[in-house]
């Protein structure tokens, strides 16, 4: 196993780290902090979650759209609550100034905490993008190990741009999937398939007007023993194939009429388009960016919902301690699982505030 290590300054140990985080006391009256919204330093939050509050290993998922070191502030503009813009006479959103060392500091001693709240089947998802996010990659590949790296994902953020610059458009940005460990959970999202792909991988059509294809009932792999090497109806698989299962299977489909027999007693089973799951997503997705942000560079939800559904059950726990409108948090909440979010910046804990409260509306 490859080994890689970037070392900087400010870089600490996990026991180190708990250690020089001034300990500002439990969070919140109440010990229960689902569906919670947190003001303050994430680092410092997080170090009472663990101390006060017994929240080791209990996270299910975490997805954090940090600052980017892309040496700007960003703010809401007087009068046009979703405009992008540098500071100049409206609220500051956050800064984004850390630079090199300072940066991956700050993102390390992060990451250290995250892994000590997630949980042994949870995943987390940082969004990046390639300004920094190959340096956050070899980070996370030391804290939570590389037999755990799942994907680079990379995401369509926006339309082609045609620019004067000598370089290829920028059309997307990055999304690094790690688990705690192979114990993760994961639903295997789908994406329905196009009446076109529908027409071609199902050809045929029954007496009802249902499209079908038909599949054979053999595999390769030649099984002398067990039931999938005997006959079936007085036929053997072909040579070098075994029944894909046992074949007391088939006369229940025979029955439920999904399997075509051929001119020459050929049987194959029919596989419908109605029970078609959809295509597998793949490590390219697109979700562009809103039109109308609420927040600077705000996250479309959708994305990060379908990253909740595909590896979360049903009131699993999220967190995202880089909160900002809310995004992370809103998806939870569509998804029926409980949350907790973090932002230093005051503009975010009311934006996203506001965005909960019209959810419950």
């Amino acid at each position: 196993m490859i080994a890689v290590e970037l070392n900087f300054q400010g870089k600490l140990g996990i026991d180190e780290l708990m250690e020089n985080i001034r300990d500002i006391g439990p969070i919140s009256v109440n010990q229960e902090l689902d569906n919670t919204l947190h003001s303050g330093d994430n680092l410092e939050v997080m170090k009472s979650m663990l101390i006060h509050h017994n929240m080791e290993g209990v996270i299910d998922f975490i997805y954090i759209d940090p600052p980017y070191s892309s040496n700007q502030v960003f703010s809401v503009s007087d009068g046009r609550k979703n405009t992008i813009s540098r500071v100049k006479d409206g609220d500051v959103a956050y800064s984004d100034v850390l630079k090199e060392g300072d940066y991956l500091a700050f993102i390390y001693n992060r990451l250290l905490l995250m892994k000590q709240l997630l949980s042994e089947n949870g995943s987390i998802f940082v969004h990046l993008d390639d300004k920094m996010g190959h340096y956050v990659k070899i980070l996370m590949d030391e804290v939570f190990g590389i037999k755990n790296f799942r994907n680079d994902i990379s995401r369509i953020k926006c339309n082609p741009k045609n620019s004067n610059s000598k370089q290829f458009g920028n059309q997307k940005d990055n999304i690094y999937f790690f688990t705690k460990s192979k114990k993760n959970i994961w639903n295997d999202p789908r994406t329905p398939k196009t009446d076109t792909q529908i027409e071609k991988a199902y050809d045929k059509t029954d007496s009802r007007g249902n499209r079908y294809t038909t599949v054979p009932l053999h595999a390769p792999g030649e099984t002398k023993d067990g039931p999938t090497g005997q006959p079936w109806r007085g036929m053997k698989p072909p040579e070098g194939r075994h029944w894909r299962t046992n074949p007391e299977e088939f006369d229940k489909l025979d029955e439920e009429g999904r399997i075509e027999w051929s001119r020459n007693g050929n049987p194959r089973k029919k596989n419908y388009a109605k029970d078609d799951k959809g295509n597998r997503m793949q490590d390219i997705i697109e979700y562009k960016d809103p039109q109308d942000p609420i927040y600077p560079t705000e996250k479309p939800w959708k994305m990060i919902e379908m990253l909740i559904r595909a590896t979360t059950n049903n009131h699993g726990l999220v967190f995202d301690c880089f909160c900002g409108s809310g995004s992370t948090l809103f998806a939870a909440k569509k998804s029926g699982r409980r949350y907790i979010g973090i932002d230093l910046s005051d503009v975010a804990i009311q934006t996203a505030t506001k965005r909960l409260s019209q959810f419950d509306n």
